[in-house]
């Protein structure tokens, strides 16, 4: 065998189907459906931006500053990932040994086990009350980890959690909390206010959903300066190209662009909302660019009937949310042929 025991024995993390087929309406894996910034394309006409015989900055500063800007902190309080998912793995690097535990909530984001079994850690899986909200026992459940996972909104339920039951979680928590907040941009508020006091706190966030570019991997995290630069001990030497580092930073900087993405999509989030609820589907509150609902018929039937209709919607197998879809939010002529659609499969039965 020539696998470490335990990448012999874990299964690898499944992303959502990304199709070459552009025939089909793409509504399974939340990415934005506009374009981004009109900077980013100034960069990409800039051949300073297509330097490829250098390497670029190390560290990212440009886009630390950046971030910065937007969330009222200091450079030395930013990381900056190849993608929100590199900085998990440079959190799990960082804060967990081999053996370690690694606390998550039940259902979220499938990757979290993923990375605990490549680090040879313990997972420790903490269900969600029902409506997928905080159990009243986490502080129990979490104890004696290393690391826990927080994604705020929570996907795929997309339901945000409260903000001062996170902060009394953080507080009681020996370890270091990461707050995954991939979706905030879509949410009501967020915990950034949290990561000035709470210094076991990272905030993580990414451009990949509210600024419309997830295509070129890019994310940061927030935290007290003495947790960055233990995180930067361990990433990779050059783990952001050139390129992506100017995009990142000129749509960071056209903030207004982003707010008006967002802001459309928030209004037929709710549009697609009131409407299948009006089919008779369950709709769970979102927070976030997707809605995750329970249709009239079973679930896997209707995600293959969406398919067969050139809709792609994400359907998972786990026990808890095996009746649910989660449908992220296009743009408004994609949503009316998912309605228009969702209507006929349902009065179909």
């Amino acid at each position: 065998m020539l696998f470490r025991d335990n990448i012999e024995r874990m299964t690898g993390y499944v992303p959502g189907e990304q199709t070459l087929d552009h025939s089909y309406i793409k509504l399974n894996t939340n990415e934005n459906p506009y374009p981004p910034s009109p900077a980013v394309s100034t960069v990409l006409s800039d051949p300073e931006a297509l330097r490829l015989n250098r390497y670029p900055d190390p560290i990212a500063d440009t886009v630390r500053d950046a971030a910065a800007a937007v969330t009222g902190t200091e450079r030395e309080w930013i990381i900056v990932g190849n993608g929100g998912d590199d900085l998990l793995t440079i959190a799990m690097r960082a804060f967990v040994n081999q053996g370690g535990r690694v606390a998550f909530f039940d259902p979220s984001y499938s990757l979290y086990p993923v990375l605990a079994d490549i680090q040879g850690a313990v997972s420790v899986a903490v269900p969600l009350a029902d409506e997928f909200d905080l159990p009243h026992d986490v502080q129990d459940r979490i104890d004696g980890a290393d690391l826990l996972f927080v994604t705020r909104p929570n996907a795929p339920s997309g339901n945000a959690f409260a903000i001062d039951r996170l902060a009394e979680i953080v507080t009681g928590f020996a370890g270091v909390v990461l707050i995954d907040e991939a979706y905030t941009d879509f949410a009501a508020d967020n915990c950034l206010d949290l990561v000035k006091r709470l210094p076991g706190l990272i905030i993580l966030r990414t451009l990949s959903k509210g600024y419309s570019l997830a295509g070129i991997r890019l994310g940061y995290a927030v935290a007290d300066p003495q947790l960055v630069e233990g995180m930067m001990k361990v990433k990779d030497s050059y783990n952001v190209n050139g390129i992506t580092q100017r995009l990142a930073a000129a749509a960071l900087q056209d903030q207004t662009h982003m707010a008006a993405n967002v802001d459309r999509i928030c209004v037929t989030r709710q549009r697609t909302t009131d409407a299948l609820a009006a089919m008779g589907f369950q709709v769970l509150p979102s927070q976030a660019n997707f809605i995750f609902t329970r249709p009239p018929l079973p679930a896997a039937r209707f995600a293959q009937d969406l398919r067969d209709n050139g809709i792609l919607v994400r359907h998972f197998s786990d026990g808890r949310v095996k009746d649910y879809v989660r449908v992220s939010i296009g743009t408004d002529e994609e949503m009316d042929a998912f309605l228009n659609v969702t209507e006929k499969i349902v009065a179909g039965g």
